[in-house]
């Protein structure tokens, strides 16, 4: 009987041919052996029991799962169907693991082990999480519950990679884009956000002069974007020095105009960094409004857009405002804090009732109205440098959102337990800037734009057999030309950098 309309068939192939789909990914594996990370894991995670699968077992597995384009643990499942991808982790494993930890291997399974990954069912994710996390809040509430030990012991391991990264690139200055994201949710057990929807929202340190995630706060959907900034700001600043930065910038929408943050950067007060320069978007209130009226026409700069050496003219003027709000101004030795207004005309649109518009509005005498946005920053740089500078935020730290969320597998949450789901989004962390590392110092400049689709067609899922030749494993990719000489060059660089000296 015919398969189909075309005349092809589908057979099983069996496991024992060695086959596989995912040709590329053991260089990821290769990498984590260079930086170091396995040895990171296993210094500072301690939350698998005495039996079964280990802590580095577990999470090089959903790390795998991460870059391999899995969505949930149920995909753990199709790793493991790979069998050629098997035969790559089994022998893998040997180098990862100390000789004491694969001795002890054979103590932890009553019954041989059959599998290479841990199955769904096996992953220790619940173990993550503190009880005192999954108490019923009051409603309405918004409560952070403290990070528990486990997860902390992840964030020690993005430092290590993060360590890695500097020893080889080594950058002084990290511009810190601070951002929350909203991750929708059928969970039981999440709240809803201000959007209406049950989400998480975890509030996230984007470092643009290397591409990473520095650190990020995992967090309920209810608790606002804005919600003690600061002290997720001072750990940001404690993993900042742990990597050897010396200079911090500071960018954030409004969710960060608080006041104990700005004056925080602005007075100097971290011990470590001293004054933190920033441009932060500021809130539209009537007193701001005031402030944009009474500028004079003639003050409104134009602002213009340079692509490529070329300056264009856009829809927009700014200026800047003699705003001082009471926490800037009520002591003559605080700091200078600059407000700038945007404007923005609008054209083909019924204003009969400004206030349903998704952004605040202002009428200017004999100009019509206006979108009207303000921003508040402690920099000299001219008004327009301060705007476009604070604006490249919106092109990098929520694309790295989408990215998270869509490209790897941080956008579906894996448990109805809070500690869980942080320790999930924790570890897709890991693999996403495990993967920053490969694009920065593997792959090279070309590849530092690209986004996991196109590093799964060209490196990742490559078709391939695996062989036993002695004592050797080779992985036979198909299309022997580029794509075998972008894998060599890859093994090399990696391979150099696991012996090279710091810097």
């Amino acid at each position: 009987m015919a398969q189909g309309a075309l005349p092809f068939q589908y057979e099983a192939e069996t496991a024992a041919s060695g086959v596989t789909a995912l040709g590329g990914l053991p260089v990821y594996l290769d990498l984590i052996n260079a930086s170091g990370l396995d040895v990171a894991i296993r210094k500072h995670v301690r939350v698998a029991g005495e039996q079964g699968w280990l802590d580095l077992q577990m999470i090089v597995a959903l790390i795998v799962l991460n870059l391999a384009g899995g969505d949930g643990l149920e995909d753990l499942e199709r790793l493991e169907q790979d069998a050629g991808f098997v035969q790559v982790m089994r022998e893998v494993e040997r180098r990862l693991l100390p000789r004491a930890d694969r001795r002890a291997l054979r103590t932890r399974w009553r019954k041989p082990r059959r599998r290479a990954v841990p199955s769904p069912s096996a992953m220790w994710l619940a173990r993550f999480h503190d009880a005192a996390a999954g108490q019923p809040r009051p409603p309405g509430s918004a409560i952070i519950p403290a990070m528990a030990e486990p997860i902390r012991a992840l964030w020690q391991i993005n430092q290590a990679l993060l360590g890695f990264l500097q020893t080889h690139r080594q950058v002084a200055v990290a511009t810190l884009d601070m951002d929350a994201t909203l991750i929708e949710t059928h969970k039981r057990e999440a709240l809803p956000c201000y959007k209406g929807f049950k989400a998480y929202q975890p509030l996230n340190c984007w470092w643009a002069e290397q591409g990473v995630v520095l650190h990020s706060e995992f967090r309920d959907g209810n608790v606002p974007a804005g919600y003690q900034q600061l002290r997720v700001l001072k750990d940001c600043l404690a993993a900042a020095v742990a990597t050897g930065i010396t200079k911090v910038y500071l960018r954030s929408d409004s969710a960060g105009y608080q006041q104990d943050l700005l004056l925080y950067c602005g007075e100097g007060k971290d011990a470590r960094f001293g004054v933190i320069e920033f441009a932060v978007s500021a809130d539209v209130t009537e007193e701001f409004r005031k402030a944009a009226r009474a500028v004079a026409d003639a003050d409104w700069q134009p602002l213009y857009r340079t692509v490529e050496g070329q300056h264009y003219k856009t829809d927009q003027e700014f200026a800047e405002v003699c705003f001082v709000p009471a926490w800037a101004g009520h002591s003559r030795r605080r700091a200078d804090y600059r407000f700038l207004a945007i404007r923005e005309p609008l054209r083909q649109l019924d204003l009969g009732d400004a206030g349903q518009l998704p952004f605040p509005t202002e009428e200017f005498a004999a100009k019509g109205r206006f979108k009207l946005f303000g921003i508040v920053t402690n920099r000299t740089l001219p008004g327009d440098q301060v705007i476009w500078w604070l604006r490249e935020r919106c092109g990098k730290s929520e694309e790295a959102h989408a990215v998270m969320k869509t490209d790897l597998a941080g956008g579906r949450m894996p448990s109805g337990l809070f500690g869980a789901n942080a320790a999930w989004w924790t570890i897709m962390i890991l693999a996403h800037n495990l993967n920053a590392v490969m694009k920065r110092l593997v792959l090279g400049p070309a590849w530092i734009a690209r986004r996991m689709k196109a590093l799964r067609f060209s490196l990742i899922n490559l078709p391939g057999r695996i062989i036993r030749h002695g004592r050797r494993l080779i992985i036979q990719v198909v299309g022997a030309g580029e794509t075998l000489a972008l894998l060599l060059s890859a093994r090399r660089t990696i391979l150099a950098l696991a012996v090279a000296p710091s810097g």
